[in-house]
């Protein structure tokens, strides 16, 4: 009785180390690429990917990176260096990607496209709003700016795919070059961001490289 209880242990045991060995065998491992290797650059404690496609959510963004800093020293006593985040601009947050130089120049045709305004002038922004002081709880990022949180670490990540549909409108809307005015896009994008081929890609990509994702509106 005892020697056949103890056969019936070990091969539970035998058959248990198998479906072990085949389950890690059988284990679904991404695959890497040098594109996205900057995801990892920073290695942090906790890392979260925050995807924004409409105006709002650029906004979103910014306010929702804030909150994982301030929530993570204030409940858990985290310096910043610890939390890695990445905020998306694509679709239709991709021009808050780009700095007040080319607001200042394609502010109303960006504006026409994403149907968005100034909320103080009703009319289409001249500057990147979400790097403006005084806008308080008018924007969506309730007075934390671009470089507020750049400051504090975060990075961005621009829908490359967007940039080109951009540059492709505003080339028809201003009769320029598609081309030319790309260039003048990814030439003028706000600090401590980085293209990639296009955002959705970016929200498979972090995740595969152990970031949480964090939705905006």
């Amino acid at each position: 009785m005892v020697s056949g209880l103890g056969a019936a242990v070990a091969a539970l045991a035998v058959g248990s180390r198998t479906a072990t060995a085949q389950t890690a065998a059988g284990q679904f491992q991404p695959a890497r690429h040098a594109q996205d290797a900057w995801l990892d650059a920073v290695p942090g404690k906790h890392r979260t990917f925050i995807d924004a496609a409409t105006p709002r959510g650029a906004g979103e963004a910014v306010l929702y990176a804030n909150n994982l800093y301030e929530s993570n020293k204030s409940g858990y006593s985290l310096p910043e260096k610890d939390i890695v985040v990445v905020a998306c601009y694509r679709h239709f947050a991709t021009p808050f990607a780009f700095t007040d130089a080319m607001w200042a120049k394609y502010g109303k045709a960006f504006s026409m496209v994403i149907e968005f305004t100034d909320p103080k002038t009703k009319q289409a922004p001249s500057t990147n709003v979400l790097n403006a002081a005084g806008y308080g709880m008018q924007l969506s990022n309730f007075g934390y700016t671009i470089d507020s949180v750049t400051r504090r670490g975060t990075r961005f990540a621009v829908c490359d795919l967007a940039t080109h549909f951009f540059a492709g409108q505003l080339a028809m809307m201003t009769k320029g070059n598609a081309d030319a005015i790309y260039k003048e896009l990814i030439g003028n994008r706000i600090p401590n961001s980085y293209m990639v081929a296009a955002g959705v890609l970016a929200v498979n990509r972090a995740q595969e490289y152990g970031y949480t994702l964090l939705n905006t509106l």
